[in-house]
């Protein structure tokens, strides 16, 4: 089946496929967090000294009581198999972005020959899976294969439904046979407890007398794009690059803002209704799902919840997302950039930092003006992104990343904090010494009678922005839509911790001297703006004026490809921040450059390998079959005296030339790519592929545009983005 063929029978599958049989909603209340052994479930089945200590854990962070272990595996076993599971899984989350887990039976063989079910504490706390097949950036070597997942009470066991059967899954940490960190979550939690460890004594200092843990809370909010997946089968691009590596733009594409937060397709409606009843049994509170700016692309957010499980059901919803796609006969796609020149997909995090007696500690009330609190630990964020901005952009720095940010859909690679008016004007107010009256919230007069009145925020929202202060938490608009939420989440605890701890020991300080409380704070708070002011920005992030002002005169630094931004890691100050914090030791810093840098020196390889391949045996043939049609059909046309024009054969002919050429240039440079320095590497990649890797789809994309579309053998970016 050649070409237009097989793209016609796609066509032909999607408009007669056979709708998803739909039901109406199970009611919230009876599904939500059926799937998850909870505190409530636990208090149910659990005798009540094992379950208040390890409600201890969860709710106060408690040392884990071993002794309690035993009971709990067996109220997990006896909940797990009534479910229907027959296998638990210790789940983890290496250094990859995705997760991992191991299934172990809860079959024991006994020496008769019979079998029972079986489930210990032991088991529970512990797992072994095999510590060398995942990124380790050279901590373990490949003979040393140990590794330990250890059980983590603060986040909840739950099961996964599937059509072949039900597994418990166990969130985990993964660490080595020595101790070090080869995931995500140890260091998650490690910056959790730094930060609130620094933040306990600024709000002491502050005179608060009972001080409940700070925890940090995220809510991520999920892009993503749907493919048909019997276009998807056909784009090799897809399957291993998860992007498009050749597509001509269509003729329409996001230009006329008819998809954003339009009517949800029909189909699409019913795959959504899905996911989210499989993420309200798993206790993910899923609040909201639109159509986003490009045309099939869609947003899910969840309600925010404690940073540790909700980057724990941000895997969880990834996973939903893809598995679910497929049954509906979708491919979901994570990537931050399946197509080029629409927009690509984020994964806003919208953080904040609070605890059980003080409440939201980034929630300045109805007065921030008056609210001390709010503006020291206001100050503690602008004091971390302006000292640690570059370390912020190398947490979301990836290939795929790369390609998003600083076009008109993201943010740039510059980091700034947005504030709005008000809080902008309170600051620059304590910066100068004249503190007096700040912007309040007003009420919005439409001239619409019949409509009530709407009330009126004290600060616009700056979308250009890549941290921006949305009334009650930061919103870091930089992540992208594939990340574990993980990275991100503990750079920002981990500078937060850092400028608290300095913002803790300037107060008592400054209240050693006998300092009143209120002028102590102000010296503290100008001391912050005088020195780290300039990382404050309100205005156009996409401008070139921004760009210059940013890094000649406030002195930030702008680092636009991961090969720019990853070295900040190997940075002594940057190594000085986590080790003093206690979030991740010199060794395994060092590890996660490597394992980052790795993986993007990886990704741009296999897809300049995959560009070389598809353009050499998809895109070739097909321009050189159709040079051959049309050149057999003038030498037919030249006896009957009919001159044809001939520049659409010369176009086409030169394009071709062009295209071996570059493809040619592609593959000696990839030959040549044999360095073993990680960071000149990420350069070549940066400076030398991906230049020849761009070149070679400008002239595969021309093609697309001159070639008879019956030939052309690769779905088109108008099928897949338009054809439901």
């Amino acid at each position: 089946m050649s070409g237009n063929d097989s793209r016609a029978q796609a066509i032909n599958q999607i408009t007669n496929r056979e709708p998803m049989p739909t039901q109406a909603p199970e009611r919230l209340e009876d599904i939500w967090a059926e799937n998850v052994f909870d505190l409530n479930k636990m208090q149910a089945s659990l005798p009540k000294a094992v379950f208040q200590s390890i409600k201890n854990t969860i709710v106060t962070g408690e040392p884990l009581d071993a002794s309690v272990a035993d009971a709990v595996a067996t109220a997990m076993r006896d909940w797990a198999m009534s479910k229907g599971a027959l296998y638990y899984a210790h789940v983890f989350y290496p250094m990859t972005n995705l997760t991992a887990e191991k299934h172990d039976g809860f079959i024991s063989v006994q020496s008769d020959g019979k079998v029972i079910s079986q489930f210990s504490g032991k088991v529970l706390v512990q797992g072994e899976p095999d510590g060398s097949s995942f990124p380790n950036g050279g901590i373990r070597d490949t003979f040393e294969a140990r590794g330990y997942t250890g059980w983590d009470v603060t986040s909840p066991a739950y099961i996964m439904e599937t059509d072949n059967g039900a597994t418990l899954c166990i969130p985990t940490v993964f660490v080595s046979w020595t101790g070090e960190a080869l995931d995500k979550k140890v260091p998650l939690l490690r910056s959790i407890g730094a930060m609130d460890q620094a933040a306990r004594k600024v709000l002491t200092l502050l005179g608060n007398k009972d001080v409940a843990p700070v925890n940090s809370s995220c809510g991520a909010e999920q892009e993503y794009f749907l493919v048909d997946a019997n276009f998807a089968s056909q784009r090799p691009d897809l399957q291993l690059a998860g992007r498009t590596l050749f597509g001509k733009a269509p003729a329409k594409g996001q230009e006329f803002d008819d998809h954003y937060f339009g009517a949800i397709p029909e189909r699409v409606q019913v795959f959504m209704q899905e996911v989210e009843n499989i993420l309200y049994k798993l206790g993910i509170p899923a609040k909201t799902r639109h159509n986003e700016v490009a045309p099939s692309q869609f947003e899910i957010a969840p309600f925010f919840e404690a940073a540790n499980v909700a980057s724990d059901h941000q895997q969880l919803i990834m996973t939903v997302l893809k598995q679910t796609a497929k049954k509906h006969g979708f491919m979901c796609l994570l990537h931050e950039k399946p197509f080029a020149g629409i927009n690509g997909s984020g994964k806003h995090i919208n953080w904040s930092v609070g605890n059980a007696t003080q409440g939201n500690l980034l929630d300045p009330g109805d007065s921030p003006h008056e609210n001390a609190q709010f503006l020291l630990f206001c100050a503690a964020v602008i004091r971390g992104v302006h000292k640690y901005g570059p370390l912020m952009r190398a947490a979301i720095a990836t290939a795929s990343n790369d390609h998003r940010l600083g076009a008109n859909e993201a943010p740039p690679a510059i980091m700034s904090v947005y504030l709005g008016t008000q809080l902008e004007e309170i600051f620059e107010q304590i910066k100068t010494g004249t503190v007096s009256e700040s912007k309040q919230k007003g009420v919005l007069d439409i001239g619409v009678d019949v409509v009530p009145q709407l009330t009126q925020d004290a600060g616009d929202r700056n979308r250009t922005s890549p941290f921006a202060f949305t009334g009650n938490r930061f919103e870091f608009r930089a992540v992208g839509s594939n990340q574990s939420v993980s990275g991100p989440l503990i750079v920002l605890n981990t500078m937060l911790a850092d400028s608290l701890d300095w913002i803790g020991n300037r107060l008592e300080n400054e209240l050693s001297k006998n300092t009143d409380m209120n002028t102590a704070i102000i010296t503290v708070l100008k001391d912050v703006m005088e020195q780290h002011s300039a990382v404050i920005f309100g205005g156009n992030g996409y401008s070139e004026e921004w760009h210059k002002m940013a890094v000649e005169e406030r002195g930030l630094i702008n680092l636009p490809t991961t090969a720019d931004a990853l070295p900040t890691l190997k940075e002594e100050a940057i190594e000085d921040l986590f080790k003093k914090t206690g979030v991740l030791t010199p060794v395994e810093l060092e590890s996660r450059f490597e394992v980052y840098a790795e993986q993007y020196i990886l990704s741009i390889e296999v897809e300049a390998k995959l560009m070389v391949n598809m353009a050499k045996t998809m895109i070739y043939p097909v321009a050189m079959e159709y040079l051959s049609q049309l050149s057999a059909t003038l030498s037919n046309l030249a006896p009957l005296k009919i001159n044809l024009d001939q520049t659409l054969i010369e176009t086409i002919a030169n394009l071709t030339n062009s295209l071996v050429a570059t493809m040619t240039r592609l593959s000696e440079a990839l030959e040549q790519h044999k360095t073993t320095n990680t960071e000149e590497k990420m350069q070549y990649c940066a400076t030398t592929l991906l230049p020849i890797m761009n070149q070679l789809r400008e002239q595969a994309d021309a093609l697309e545009g001159a070639v008879a579309d019956h030939l052309w053998p690769l779905p088109t970016y108008q099928e897949m983005l338009f054809v439901k």
